[in-house]
């Protein structure tokens, strides 16, 4: 895997108050993830090449990947292949990277999603629907203690167009 051949299609900036290392124990280890992703726990190695896994609530591997660069508290950067028969074969792998930056005050925490082949705005929605809701419910979880609870409707359109690939979606 060449990771200059990946191209950011989603980039969310967020500020958070709190301190780059809060920011990134939430989004490395289960104890935090759980609380803000909907129940899943995301377990991620401590060196480039350890696994980064995101379980489901019921335990099962929802999304396997790769740890590309760690350097706490400031960048991570792993794969992020969902767990659905056929779709890492069909769209490749996604590369996604947190970068963690103070800004005064706060964390300014920027979440980039890359892929090295042109994805449609269709499957796209999926991540842009839902990126959206965790990481403020991370920010939530940080500055308050309490995550936010969104409630979201599947993402249809993403859907249709994995059933259109030939993608068996869940």
């Amino acid at each position: 895997m060449n990771v200059s051949d990946f191209k950011p299609l989603t980039v969310y900036t967020i500020y958070i108050a709190s301190t780059p290392e809060k920011v990134w124990q939430a989004l490395t280890t289960a104890e935090f993830s759980t609380k803000y992703f909907s129940g899943f726990a995301v377990e991620t190695g401590q060196k480039v090449g350890d696994a980064f896994i995101v379980r489901a609530p019921n335990g099962s591997v929802h999304i396997g990947g790769e740890v590309i660069e760690y350097d706490p508290p400031k960048k991570l950067t792993v794969t992020w292949n969902v767990n659905w028969p056929g779709l890492v074969e069909k769209l490749g792998t996604t590369l996604v990277t947190y970068a963690i930056e103070q800004a005064g005050d706060a964390v300014r925490l920027t979440m980039t999603e890359a892929h090295d082949r042109p994805i449609s705005d269709d499957i796209l929605e999926g991540g842009r629907q839902g990126w959206p809701a965790i990481l403020s419910s991370l920010k939530s979880l940080l500055e308050t203690g309490n995550p936010l609870a969104v409630k979201m409707a599947p993402p249809l359109r993403m859907l249709e167009a994995l059933k259109q690939l030939g993608i068996a979606v869940p």
